[in-house]
């Protein structure tokens, strides 16, 4: 039964749909304590602190965080398997040529593939940068997230991956949140205008919350 459902496309759309909106609520709740950040480093280094001891004692110390951090391996690279599954379905069912022109798809659908590959680099470089520290422009403060922050937003070439990857983030759920609506049978006819409205201002919301940490290096209000 698991097997005929992953088989099917419906049910890769509706493992993509569910994984992305796990994903989306850690975006909401990563963005929330990035903004952290505004109110200073003791803030920020405490924020980072609790997160490692959510749920003490009756958890162990980063048994929560580690939890939730397989989670969202597994959703995504579900979200990942399934995209690109699928996308190779519809390649082989596509005939070589379309008698007429098919009607031409918003930017943010044409570039959901380029801005799933730019998302899952730069999930790679984010964690080599802020968690191990491998690629860290400074010298990589254990412990000291805040001035690993700055350190980071204070080369130009950080800010510019992390503010294109988020450019990249904003489109991808401008559309994936309308898509996965449709997917989980939400969407409708009446609300497909209160639906797009929500993907377009929680898109520009994440966006902005997500980028103004960087701007905030830049300008001098962080440092």
């Amino acid at each position: 039964m698991a097997r005929t459902v992953w088989d099917s496309t419906v049910g890769k759309k509706t493992v993509m749909a569910v994984s992305g909106l796990i994903m989306l609520l850690y975006l909401v709740a990563h963005m929330i304590g990035n903004l952290k950040i505004f109110f200073g480093p003791t803030e920020f280094n405490h924020y980072a602190h609790w997160l490692r001891t959510v749920g003490e004692p009756f958890m162990h110390y980063e048994w929560t965080l580690w939890l939730i951090r397989v989670v969202l391996v597994v959703a995504v690279v579900a979200h990942a398997v399934c995209a690109y599954q699928l996308s190779r379905r519809d390649i082989r069912a596509r005939p070589s040529k379309y008698v007429h022109q098919r009607p031409r798809a918003s930017y943010a659908t044409r570039t959901m593939r380029w801005g799933g590959i730019i998302l899952g680099l730069f999930i790679v470089w984010h964690l080599l940068d802020l968690t191990t520290g491998t690629v860290h422009s400074g010298g990589f403060q254990a412990g000291h997230p805040y001035q690993n922050v700055v350190d980071t937003f204070s080369t130009w070439y950080g800010d510019v991956i992390y503010i294109v990857a988020m450019l990249a983030l904003g489109l991808h759920i401008r559309h994936g949140f309308w898509s996965a609506a449709q997917t989980l049978g939400v969407g409708s006819r009446a609300r497909d205008r209160a639906l797009k409205t929500a993907a377009n201002v929680l898109a520009l919301l994440l966006t902005a919350g997500f980028i103004a940490v960087p701007v905030g290096v830049m300008t001098g209000v962080v440092s």
